[in-house]
């Protein structure tokens, strides 16, 4: 068991390491560099070969790569040129902000779709499942966008219930009035979320309740719901874990569309806005923080997998 642990951790570091080779040589590889897109067009040879000196450019790249490397290890991100400030600085609040959208929406999202799922594979091929299911496929198809403008016009233009556009600075604190603008961004989070949950929780869940120890459960006069909650339920659950993690991994990259449509100051708009202003050193920072996570998250699931599954244990210990 420790042995599998520790093989999944190695190639998870495996992975970011390569993922930060990525991210750097594509940097790397745009057209001039953070000093001429610092100084702009109009500077000259001289204030260029300045700048490139001082902050170390004009070093071989693989040796900017380690050092570069070497001060992320150390939650070193280096300095934004654009905005003169050093980069964890400036994604401090934005990163809490994302992070406080996506946890929302996903303690909210993922309770409700698994509650969904069991209630539609109870309710299979009847009007309930029939209505969840439909309204699901709509939350599967239309783009996050689509969604968000959708919930804005309703609830924010038309019912006046909510903000359409977030106005808080990225320092705001964390009180009632955050949560009431963020209420849109999380609800669109939330119904892509719970559209692709409950459908695989609703398809294990059928398979599960017809199985053969289930039957056998209910010839020997078991409850219904010791059978549902007991038996059905935590074995239903574990082919979803990885689906989970894989739509909360998707949160991290989906927050980038939302956070744009709702004008949120999180993360994702600020990666947009880092590279409109060719701010390279921020984008590289934010690229590897959105992949630590998404490697991060998909290494729990697949740790829980481990855990919950010993036959899964026993395959891969062969």
């Amino acid at each position: 068991m420790i042995r599998l642990i520790g093989r999944r951790i190695f190639f998870a570091l495996l992975t970011l390491l390569l993922v930060s080779l990525i991210v750097f040589i594509s940097v790397e590889a745009l057209p001039g560099d953070m000093a001429t897109a610092y100084l702009g067009r109009d500077a000259t040879p001289e204030s260029l070969a300045v700048l490139r000196e001082e902050f170390g450019l004009n070093a071989p790249a693989y040796q900017r790569y380690f050092s570069w490397l070497g001060g992320i290890v150390q939650g070193d991100f280096g300095d934004s040129l654009v905005r003169d400030k050093p980069v964890s600085e400036i994604i401090g609040n934005r990163l809490r902000n994302t992070m406080v959208l996506a946890i929302t929406a996903s303690l909210v999202g993922i309770p409700l779709a698994i509650f969904l799922g069991v209630f539609t594979a109870l309710t299979r091929d009847r009007w309930p499942d029939i209505v969840v299911s439909t309204i699901s496929i709509f939350g599967m198809t239309l783009p996050e966008f689509v969604t968000g403008t959708i919930l804005v016009y309703v609830f924010a233009i038309r019912l006046k219930w909510f903000q359409g556009v977030a106005t808080m600075p990225s320092d705001a604190p964390i009180d009632a009035e955050f949560f009431n603008i963020i209420a849109l961004p999380v609800a669109t989070l939330t119904l892509v979320m719970v559209a692709h949950i409950l459908r695989l929780v609703r398809t294990s869940m059928i398979d599960v309740m017809i199985s053969d120890y289930v039957q056998m459960a209910r010839l020997k006069g078991v409850p219904a719901r010791q059978i549902v909650f007991r038996h059905a339920l935590p074995n239903a659950m574990l082919p979803t874990i990885n689906i989970v993690a894989l739509t909360i991994a998707w949160l991290l990259g989906g927050v980038i569309i939302i956070e744009q449509v709702f004008n949120f100051p999180g993360i994702g708009n600020l990666m947009i806005n880092g590279i409109s202003d060719r701010d390279l050193a921020l984008v590289q920072a934010i690229a590897i923080i959105l992949a630590a996570f998404y490697v991060g998250i998909n290494l729990l699931a697949d740790l829980m997998s481990l855990v919950l599954n010993p036959r899964l244990r026993t395959a891969r210990g062969h």
